[in-house]
């Protein structure tokens, strides 16, 4: 049966194409990895308050200043505390987005 014949994208094209594809697939594969095992940590509340999550978005440390424990103001280190982590996941994706975009030169791929 015969190939359709696409100007451009003659025989040799086509397999450079899927060469760079897979390339570009491991690359994306190693780049995940390394951004999952990846640490991003966020202080906040002038460093009473830090939270630490691995680029999997897992948390792995919350650290708080016992200076900052107000029994009559729980109110306010909750706060503090969804502030450090939100913003530490925040991190944790624009740089998986960073890279992302870097290795697939900012196609959508959906990764």
């Amino acid at each position: 049966m015969a190939r359709p014949n696409f100007p451009g994208m003659g025989g040799g094209n086509m397999q450079q194409l899927m060469k760079q594809a897979q390339k570009m697939q491991q690359d994306v594969a190693r780049i995940q990895q390394e951004v999952a095992e990846r640490e991003f940590t966020s202080t906040v509340g002038g460093g009473v308050v830090s939270a630490t999550v691995y680029g999997r978005k897992e948390l792995k440390a919350v650290v708080i200043d016992p200076a900052c424990v107000d029994p009559d103001d729980v109110e306010m280190l909750q706060d503090l505390v969804l502030s450090a982590v939100n913003e530490a996941l925040r991190m944790a994706e624009e740089t998986m987005n960073a890279e992302m975009n870097r290795v697939t030169g900012g196609m959508n791929l959906g990764f």
